[in-house]
């Protein structure tokens, strides 16, 4: 391994994390906490695949060289000047290649303490399927089930209040688990960040406390959850909430009001 090429588990040893992809790669999925400072914006990645692929790779390299010498000039100009000798960056791209190693290159020639992720962006994937294949096999799950509008979110909101550790999937997924379940104002995020943030949630929990849940099936809106996840779950001990059919429709009346005073909606 060198030293100059970290694997994944050393991001905490690092100042800052620096995502060189495109902005339409990044907004996809990202390591969190990174800035995302490309060295190939969207339409630039575009040009120089297509003269990589239609004209010839040397035309291409030209070309992006250029660009993205260009682009890394303008970051540190507008965004890293004021590091001190003793910052120490992480730099990644799609899979640690030309991009994430031109920036490292440059910065360490300067004199930082940077490093290229081994791997890139790929090797972050590759660990968040893996912890997602394993994690939730760790946990006690408690899983609040009831019938549409017993309102189980609001009561796992309240067990989150009073100190215990809650998983709020609906709220990762932006979503509310039903049909008619979409949020106005609010799309859901891309199932590679859901997962992202998945994990970064279940990382934070302690497996040795109960870990509070809301039934779900396998898909909340567009998402899906993982399959250990929804297996785990459906092992896991059952907090079954009684409500009237009364009090279920009054609850669903006001929690969905957005249906009835937004008809465009």
């Amino acid at each position: 391994m060198r030293p100059d090429r970290p694997p994944l588990p050393d991001l905490a040893a690092f100042d800052e994390i620096i995502d060189v992809r495109s902005p339409d790669e990044f907004a996809e999925d990202h390591i969190p906490g990174a800035i995302n400072c490309p060295v190939l914006d969207n339409d630039q990645r575009v040009e120089v695949g297509t003269l990589y692929k239609q004209v010839s790779p040397f035309v291409a390299k030209k070309i992006g060289a250029a660009m993205v010498s260009e682009n890394i000039g303008r970051h540190l100009r507008e965004r890293f000047l004021d590091r001190p000798r003793t910052w120490k960056p992480l730099i990644y791209c799609w899979r640690g290649g030309n991009r994430s190693g031109a920036m490292t290159t440059v910065f360490r020639a300067i004199g930082w303490h940077a490093a290229q992720l081994d791997g890139g962006y790929k090797t972050w994937r590759s660990h968040v399927v893996g912890e997602l294949a394993t994690l939730p096999q760790h946990f006690r799950f408690r899983v609040v089930c009831g019938a549409t509008g017993s309102a189980k979110t609001r009561i796992l909101q309240d067990i989150a209040r009073l100190g215990e550790q809650v998983l709020d999937l609906e709220t990762l997924a932006s979503h509310k688990g039903s049909v008619l379940g979409i949020l106005p104002g609010q799309p859901q995020p891309g199932q590679k960040w859901f997962e992202t943030t998945l994990l970064q949630a279940l990382a934070g929990c302690d497996p040795a406390r109960p870990l509070y849940v809301e039934a779900e099936s396998r898909k909340i809106g567009n998402l899906h959850l993982p399959q250990t996840l929804i297996e785990r779950m459906r092992a896991s001990e059952c907090l079954n909430i009684e409500a009237s059919l009364d009090a279920r429709v009054d609850f669903l009346l006001r929690d969905y009001e957005y249906f009835l005073t937004r008809p465009d909606f």
